[in-house]
């Protein structure tokens, strides 16, 4: 059995029972087989690449646990708290795609499909934050900034695979994918009216965020072996 089999079989468990608890309303169980996810997907990416991590990829593993830690505590600060804990992932997750692709060469045809893709998360953003900030008595900056940080992500992961086109790029998009879908339901659905729906759509899209980091670095670290 490979080394990485024990953890990965750990995250679909997690995950599956992530579902199961949510469909039954086990608000407390669903929250602590998330808090599973992130170390199980931690030990899954650590093992597969054979054992090597550096100080940003704990870091980020490190921050997603606090900030389900942060919605399992259901104190009045947790929502900020797991806010500031995955602005600094997207952050930093910014850096190391920027650090592996250092520049993007747009060819003509590329053009109209990144503008299209600007103008969807411009859209996407201040149709989200317009919503956001109408449950509020007035502007929150941390809202603001949050949503700007994770825009500038998809954007860099979508501009990427656009140019690029290859598996690696594509788990990029994948993974800013489901953080955006995640985000944008978890806000409807705390702010706006509980749904079954929602939150089945925001705890898939959010742990598959994470098997979607994992499998980046994995393959990012391949390919700088090759390098």
């Amino acid at each position: 059995m490979k080394a990485s089999r024990p953890s990965l079989i750990l995250y679909l468990a997690a995950f599956v029972f992530t579902i199961v608890f949510d469909i039954l309303q086990y608000d407390y169980l669903t929250i602590c087989m998330k808090s599973i996810v992130v170390p199980s997907v931690f030990f899954y990416f650590y093992s597969s690449n054979n054992f090597r991590i550096n100080t940003i990829q704990i870091l980020i593993y490190i921050l997603c646990f606090v900030g389900e830690v942060f919605h399992l505590m259901n104190v009045e600060i947790s929502d900020q708290g797991s806010m500031i804990c995955f602005l600094f992932v997207y952050l930093m997750l910014i850096k190391i795609i920027v650090i592996d692709y250092d520049r993007i060469r747009l060819k003509k045809s590329d053009v109209l499909p990144i503008a299209l893709v600007i103008l969807l998360i411009v859209y996407l953003l201040f149709s989200v934050l317009s919503l956001q900030f109408d449950k509020m008595d007035g502007f929150d900056f941390l809202y603001a900034l949050y949503g700007t940080v994770l825009s500038v992500l998809g954007f860099i992961c979508y501009a990427n695979y656009i140019t690029r086109g290859n598996y690696v790029t594509l788990l990029l998009t994948l993974m800013a994918t489901c953080f955006i879908i995640s985000d944008m339901f978890f806000i409807f659905n705390r702010y706006f009216s509980y749904s079954l729906v929602l939150t089945l759509i925001c705890d898939v899209t959010q742990i598959l965020a994470y098997f979607f980091i994992s499998k980046y670095f994995i393959n990012s670290g391949k390919k700088r072996v090759k390098r």
